[in-house]
């Protein structure tokens, strides 16, 4: 999955005279369970991509330059991609920028082609429990720091440190070794966390689930900056070796749970502000409106809601830093809109 700050950056690029073509492959199991069927999808979307490059509105070298991009694309399928383990892909390109980033999905998406000033990232911005949850798990010695969300997770870093183990000898000795080996279980724990810490600089930590003993909990806490203690979803008891997959099967209660109580509070905040100061908007309308003078602290968007303007916001959005929040759990927006704002002023 892709980080949600390298999604705001994808949504400010806009490489003139350059176009960029994103293409969304779907590769639901369900849809597509054989290799042929996968094959023959793929197929299609690159035909209407084919079609695509000769549309009105495109001159000569836009042209040349979205064939070469094209032609990359179908020569990453046919030698480079493996779809194991994944439900959708998405490629951005565009050789004119030195685009060419590709995002493996663990839920499927709607196959569809654009080509356009901007990278098309709104089916990304929309995606359930994919996105911002980062796990940190650790003990006395190893930790592991994960990101994705309930459906997949990945591994991006793994510290080992030189702690030494608890043994009994008794008398002044053993209590400086304990001494020792307390320091340097503390040297661990501060090592990971200022690791986690440069991680989350770079927008990789939105919310944050640690696995680790009981016993620890305290410690690790207070070693965490408290922009991280801030972002603490939840705790899980798991193994230090578990697999991604395991962890993502462990964290998605969390997540869940997370997900549902972080939409109520904003949708709370919303109805508060709506009734008392107009720090708030409802529809499509004034959300553009209040985005376009970059007064918008989060968009709040209804499951499934789509209008021709919803990209541009969404875009937008993403450009100054605002919250994109999709409501899933909570029928709130419905007499709204579908779509709101709550206001920075």
């Amino acid at each position: 999955m892709i980080a949600k700050e390298r999604l705001r950056e994808l949504a400010r690029l806009r490489p003139e005279p350059h176009k960029v073509l994103s293409i969304y492959l779907n590769l639901d199991p369900h849809e597509f369970p054989t290799p042929r069927d996968r094959s023959v999808e793929l197929a299609s979307l690159l035909d209407t991509a084919d079609d695509a490059l000769r549309q009105d509105g495109l001159d000569h070298a836009q042209k040349e330059e979205l064939k070469r991009d094209l032609e990359r694309v179908r020569t990453y399928f046919a030698q480079e991609f493996d779809a194991s383990g994944t439900r959708g892909v998405v490629v951005f390109c565009s050789s004119g920028a030195g685009l060419f980033e590709v995002v493996r999905l663990p839920r499927p998406v709607s196959s569809t082609v654009a080509i356009d000033d901007s990278p098309f990232i709104e089916p990304l911005t929309t995606l359930p429990g994919t996105d911002g949850y980062c796990v940190l798990l650790i003990n006395r010695q190893v930790a592991r720091i994960l990101v994705g969300g309930s459906e997949q997770m990945r591994e991006i870093a793994s510290i080992v440190d030189d702690v030494h183990r608890w043994h009994d000898q008794g008398g002044w000795s053993q209590a400086r070794y304990q001494r020792g080996i307390v320091k340097e279980t503390r040297d661990h724990i501060k090592h990971a966390a200022d690791e986690l810490f440069e991680r989350s600089k770079a927008g990789t930590v939105q919310r944050l689930i640690i696995g680790t003993p009981d016993e620890l909990r305290g410690e690790i806490e207070s070693h965490l900056h408290s922009y991280l203690r801030d972002r603490i979803a939840g705790w899980i008891d798991i193994d230090i070796r578990s697999s991604p997959d395991q962890v993502a099967k462990e964290a998605a209660s969390i997540i869940s749970d997370d997900e549902r109580k972080r939409e109520r509070e904003w949708l709370d905040r919303l109805q508060s502000e709506l009734g008392r100061n107009a720090r708030a908007v409802a529809g499509l309308e004034q959300t553009l409106k209040a985005l376009s003078e970059k007064r918008v602290e989060a968009v709040l968007l209804q499951n499934g809601y789509h209008a021709d303007d919803l990209e541009a916001a969404l875009e937008s959005a993403l450009e100054q830093s605002a919250e994109v929040v999709v409501v899933r759990h909570h029928p709130d927006l419905e007499g709204l809109g579908a779509i709101a704002a709550v206001l920075r002023y």
